[in-house]
């Protein structure tokens, strides 16, 4: 160092360079190598899912399921010689109608026709026979409001559907062609009695069956020689305190409409077919002094002449007249949400409603169809969830074949919207869901496959398998690992087929995040940033 003195500086002008310094960059091993992100289906393009709160509407609940007070007790016993009678009564008018009607078609062989006036008078035994049906079962007077309109005005009538008995009305009352459930037809005496009203079956879950169900009601309807033509929108019957989404077979063909509603006036006795067996219904209605029934024929609805209108329009116009004229609130509650509850039902759900969806807004934004969102329920009661219906984090690993670990947890918190420590059948349908109808997911499944499987095989072996989820899950043990491959080796032949492969992962979509090595491993970051723009 300098001697001191008082001419020079204290600091030098240029200091020594600071000594080497050494920086370490710590790397988490899985997160990163896997690029893993909080989100485990950000590889796909998901921006993660929404999920809105349950229902607050049981549209199927009956009230009166079960005899509740003293004075319905009462009733019912001082009834049951009369309802007797009324079974005894019941079943005279239904041989009776079921006779005139085998008679009415007696040798007609050209039913794609209109029935001839001669078999149609015929028919009118039958009609008589259904309002002594009605009578029997306690609707002694039914109250009307408005008139039916003319065929020629109006070919398409659609009602609201709260029981079996508007059927039995409208085949006394108007006499129309109905579209129905082609299960009908097997009913006993039912089934050819609605065959003479030149019936328009439908499978409401084949495309082809909806289809050549529009190309009828469309050719009936557009024929005078025919008689109206009449649907239950809503697919199924409700408590008649809502009104569920319709289905549009009734729009399609763009003839005008007559709304009609029905109402079941009651302070004891519900009268709508929900969550109440048919026999049971009946015999309630038998043991009655009176049942109540109001019948209003609303201005007729048609279709726009200013504009090229949509079925989609067209229906929600005659829906918000069908709604407003009962005052009741509409829902997104479809058929699939019956679906959803008998399954409930049947599995002893000590709360089955918890598992209702509103199937109509997961069908608009999903795209599945009711039966799969039952395969998905199935899954869901398989996690044992509790008195609210809600499922916990070890339950439902233990489903899914996974083991807790940081991707686990990813996975879970993905379709845990709540941020709770279970989840709802909702929330774990609507993340399915999700996963799958993401414009990559095909994509995905398709390389998850090809790279898992040996070069020159068409199927995944144990080992393969293992080789290909560990990146993801690095502790699997052998049994979790037989586990897995337990689950994608659906027809249990020791290997996993392609079909295997994809039904599994449309079975269980939240397991794609298995295979984001796949993705990364080919490089595809980009790429599926391409093939997502080229998909939309």
């Amino acid at each position: 160092m300098a001697d001191s003195d008082l001419s020079s500086p204290l600091l030098p002008s240029d200091p020594p360079p600071p000594p080497p310094h050494l920086i370490l960059t710590v790397h988490d091993d899985t997160r990163n190598r896997n690029n893993i992100s909080k989100n485990p289906y950000e590889f796909l393009g998901s921006k993660g899912v929404e999920v809105g709160g349950p229902p607050t509407v049981d549209p199927f609940l009956n009230k009166t399921a079960r005899i509740q007070g003293l004075y319905e007790w009462v009733k019912v016993l001082l009834c049951l010689p009369i309802a007797v009678v009324r079974l005894l009564f019941f079943g005279f008018c239904l041989v009776v109608g079921f006779v005139a009607t085998k008679v009415a078609l007696q040798g007609w062989k050209d039913r794609q026709s209109p029935m001839p006036s001669w078999r149609s008078k015929i028919m009118w035994i039958t009609r008589l026979s259904a309002r002594c049906i009605l009578f029997s079962f306690g609707y002694h007077w039914i109250r009307r409001k408005g008139k039916p309109a003319p065929r020629e005005t109006a070919p398409i009538v659609v009602s609201n559907h709260v029981s079996y008995i508007e059927p039995i009305f409208y085949f006394y009352e108007l006499f129309p062609t109905i579209v129905a459930a082609d299960s009908h037809d097997s009913i006993p005496f039912v089934g050819t009695i609605i065959r003479a009203m030149q019936v328009i079956y439908v499978n409401r879950f084949s495309p082809s069956s909806r289809k050549h169900a529009v190309s009828e009601i469309k050719r009936k309807a557009s024929c005078d020689r025919f008689p109206r033509v009449l649907l239950f929108p809503e697919g199924t019957t409700t408590n008649g305190r809502t009104l569920i989404s319709f289905q549009l077979g009734a729009f399609i063909p763009g003839y005008p409409i007559q709304p009609v509603i029905v109402r079941y006036p009651h302070v004891h006795f519900d009268q709508s077919w929900g969550n109440i067996s048919l026999a049971k219904l009946m015999f309630r209605m038998f043991t009655q002094f009176h049942n109540f029934m109001e019948v209003e024929y609303l201005p007729v609805v048609s279709p726009l002449t200013n504009q090229k209108e949509s079925a989609v329009h067209f229906a929600k116009r005659t829906r918000h007249a069908i709604a407003s004229a009962l005052n009741v609130v509409q829902t997104s509650h479809a058929y699939g949400d019956l679906m959803l509850l008998t399954k409930a039902v049947e599995s002893r759900q000590e709360n089955p409603s918890n598992y209702m969806v509103e199937m109509a807004k997961v069908e608009s934004l999903f795209h599945i169809s009711s039966l799969e969102a039952v395969d998905f329920l199935d899954k869901f009661l398989s996690m044992n969830p509790d008195r609210s219906g809600r499922v916990k984090f070890h339950d439902f690993l233990r489903v899914l074949r996974l083991k807790a670990c940081t991707l686990s947890e990813e996975i879970f918190a993905f379709i845990n919207v709540e941020k709770s420590r279970t989840i709802t059948f909702k929330q774990f349908l609507f993340g399915s869901a999700h996963v799958m109808k993401l414009p990559l997911f095909r994509q995905a499944c398709e390389l998850a496959f090809a790279e898992s499987k040996a070069e020159g095989n068409d199927y995944i072996l144990e080992h393969e398998l293992e080789d290909s989820i560990r990146p993801a899950i690095p502790d699997l043990n052998a049994d979790e690992v037989h586990g897995l491959f337990n689950l994608f080796d659906s027809d249990s032949d020791g290997k996993i087929s392609k079909d295997d492969f994809n039904t599994c992962l449309r079975k269980n979509p939240l397991l794609i995040a298995l295979f984001l090595h796949c993705w990364l491993h080919k490089g595809l970051p980009e790429a599926g940033d391409r093939m997502l723009v080229e998909t939309v």
